[in-house]
């Protein structure tokens, strides 16, 4: 007989979701009747990262096969060719590889890069790959003032605009801080954000806005990301120093989800960067998953705007399954 355990912990006051779908989760109901979806993101980053060169104060650290390097308050010409290496060699090699494979895929893509890199941005397109927001710049934006932020959100909003003729339905800031889901709920436009880590299905919040003089809240779909299927580990200590772990990581992965599948089906993503996955010795873990899950029946690989247009059709938002978020 089970016991009912009660808490004297006040829950509406407290500012996180702890208890999410309480393991029972909705069920998905994935297209053709699929036991998972796979959704593929390509991080389109270079010149968007920080660097004196773009008026920052020091040079970027973060996720480059330069490990364990200080930051410096010049140009750091290590980091800049790491990055480099992404744009002019990586993407087309790991486009290449989806293209071969037929798999549709979204792209994380600073506004800022984009703008850089038009060429690239002309083939994701013509591959009919998804352009998500991943924001202005891939910077910190923790400690940003609140009206900076938000112009940052509104400059990448119509440079995608300008170039796109339309405005993306997704955004990644990746290193966001507490205020970028109001920032974006706010600015209109995108039917979900990808700033969560915190399950393996979309799920609905009411997001505080503001409205003239008014704060009203509004339903926010929420697609998860992924940092752990993720080709980042490969430039983190400890993390994969080849392609076979990666490969394996992704398989046990795939593999645990699409057992659970036959009841509860959920979503796998897999996180991948252009200046890493697109190394030579690293781009033979992506061809063996694609092979691998590609002889699976009953998958359903897609791109995040499709998860988001499915979820709001199947599982639109309630007052039962729409938690406050603070």
């Amino acid at each position: 007989m089970s016991k009912k355990i009660t808490s004297d912990f006040n829950h509406d006051t407290y500012a996180r979701d702890l208890k999410g779908y309480a393991g029972n989760p909705p069920k998905a109901n994935w297209p053709g009747g699929a036991k998972i979806a796979v959704q593929f993101v390509l991080n389109i980053e270079e010149g968007a990262e920080n660097s004196v060169l773009h008026g920052d104060a020091e040079s970027e650290r973060f996720l480059s096969d330069v490990l364990g390097t200080p930051s410096f308050n010049s140009r750091h010409q290590s980091i800049e060719s790491a990055f480099e290496y992404g744009s002019r060699v990586g993407v087309w090699r790991v486009l290449d590889v989806f293209k071969e494979y037929g798999v549709p895929i979204t792209t994380f893509t600073c506004a800022a890069a984009a703008e850089k890199t038009p060429h690239i941005i002309e083939r994701v397109l013509e591959d009919g790959h998804e352009v998500a927001s991943h924001g202005l710049r891939w910077i910190t934006y923790q400690y940003m003032y609140r009206e900076t932020e938000r112009e940052h959100v509104r400059r990448a909003t119509e440079i995608f605009e300008r170039m796109l003729g339309g405005q993306p339905l997704g955004w990644y800031t990746g290193r966001d801080s507490p205020n970028t889901r109001e920032l974006v709920a706010e600015q209109g436009g995108y039917i979900y954000d990808s700033d969560s880590y915190a399950d393996e299905l979309p799920y609905w919040l009411n997001v505080k806005v503001e409205d003239g003089n008014k704060i009203a809240r509004k339903p926010h779909l929420v697609i998860p990301y992924s940092l752990e299927t993720n080709d980042m580990r490969f430039s983190s200590s400890p993390g994969f120093t080849h392609a076979e772990p990666f490969y394996q990581y992704l398989k046990d992965s795939f593999d645990t989800l699409y057992e659970e599948g036959q009841h509860t089906p959920k979503m796998l993503t897999i996180g991948l960067h252009c200046r890493i996955i697109g190394r030579a010795g690293r781009i033979t873990a992506l061809k063996k998953f694609l092979k691998y899950i590609t002889d699976k029946p009953e998958i359903w690989i897609c791109r995040r705007d499709e998860i988001a247009k499915h979820w709001y059709e199947n599982h639109p938002a309630t007052a039962d399954n729409t938690a406050d978020w603070m």
